[in-house]
Formats: structure tokens, C-alpha cells, sequence
């Protein structure tokens, strides 16, 4: 299987403490379930891999290095999980019921949806690298060195997927009107 970033792990010495999982739960599961739906079109779906992505954490969380990036490692853990229910589904996921769908909020009307859902399909279509960095640059509004780390690429890497994912989808977007 192939992940977004391989994280380096090493102990954390003693009497050094993991990260705090309920501090950043707090902090980051709304904008990682967000992060989630631009992968699946179920909301359920997309709280169960942040839930899944929560869970891995603190079971490594002994084991994430010092000074490390706790919030980078569970974009990547999103990410993968995200990838790989799209690919076969994971198993948890398979055998429940179809959520009912998202009711639009009150300011929502037809037309703003259709185009954010022309934007998502357009985004969708991107290659993998390209759609991860632009889904990460303008959506979680993550800087390029944060967008690097999460997905283990060199800043000049995500610099060049930004240009070109924004580049295709410009022109996909362009084709649709």
C-alpha cells in the first residue's frame, strides 16, 4: 500500500509525554473530516476515517519523535484511509447501512451547489499528487512546508503540483461552461 508520507518514529524518552489525542481532536477532526469528504461523498463515512485516523495515532503516539508534527501525521493517516476505502472499501465501512444523505444548510441554493459539486468533480479528476496538494493548499489553507511534510515531497514538488493541478483545473472547469 502506498501512504502519503512515511513518518519517522522513535520513542520518546522517558518521562516525555505523547501528544495530547483529546487536545487535538479538538483542534483538528472538523477540518480532517472536511479533508475526508473531498475523498467520499458519505459524511459518515468521512467521520468513521478520522475517527480511524485518531485511533492509529494514539496507538503511535508513544512512538512519535520528538518534535514532531502530530496534526501532519493524521492528515497523512486521512488521506491514506480516504484512498483506501475509495480503492476497496474497508470492511467496517462496507457492511453498515448508506447514510442518508447531507441536508443542504439555509443559504445553500441549487445553483451554488451544482458548482461546488463541478468544482469537487473537477478536483477528483486531477492527478493524485496534484489534486493532495491543491486539496491541501486551498481547502486547509496548509502552507507549502506543511503541505510537504504531510505528503513527504520537497517544497519545490508541491510548488510544481500546485501550478499544475491549478493550470488542469482551470481547464477542466473552463470546458464545463
Amino acid at each position: 500500500m502506498e501512504t502519503v508520507a512515511e513518518i519517522d518514529l522513535e520513542p520518546l524518552d522517558v518521562g516525555e509525554t505523547a501528544p495530547d489525542v483529546v487536545e487535538l481532536f479538538a483542534q483538528e477532526a472538523t477540518s480532517l473530516t472536511r479533508l475526508a469528504r473531498f475523498y467520499l461523498d458519505d459524511r459518515t463515512a468521512a467521520e468513521d476515517l478520522v475517527q480511524e485516523a485518531f485511533i492509529r495515532l494514539s496507538r503511535a503516539s508513544g512512538r512519535i519523535r520528538r518534535g514532531g508534527n502530530p496534526a501532519a501525521y493524521l492528515r497523512s493517516i486521512v488521506i491514506n484511509l480516504a484512498r483506501d476505502h475509495n480503492r476497496r472499501g474497508l470492511v467496517s465501512l462496507r457492511h453498515r447501512p448508506s447514510a442518508l444523505p447531507d441536508a443542504p444548510s439555509a443559504e445553500e441554493d441549487a445553483h451554488a451547489k451544482a458548482e461546488r459539486q463541478e468544482v469537487i468533480d473537477a478536483l477528483r479528476s486531477l492527478p493524485r499528487r496534484q489534486r493532495d496538494c491543491v486539496t491541501l493548499r486551498y481547502y486547509l489553507d496548509l502552507s507549502i512546508p506543511d503541505i510537504a511534510e504531510t505528503l513527504g515531497l520537497s517544497n519545490n514538488t508541491v510548488k510544481t503540483h500546485l501550478q499544475r493541478g491549478l493550470t488542469s483545473l482551470a481547464a477542466i472547469l473552463e470546458a464545463h461552461r
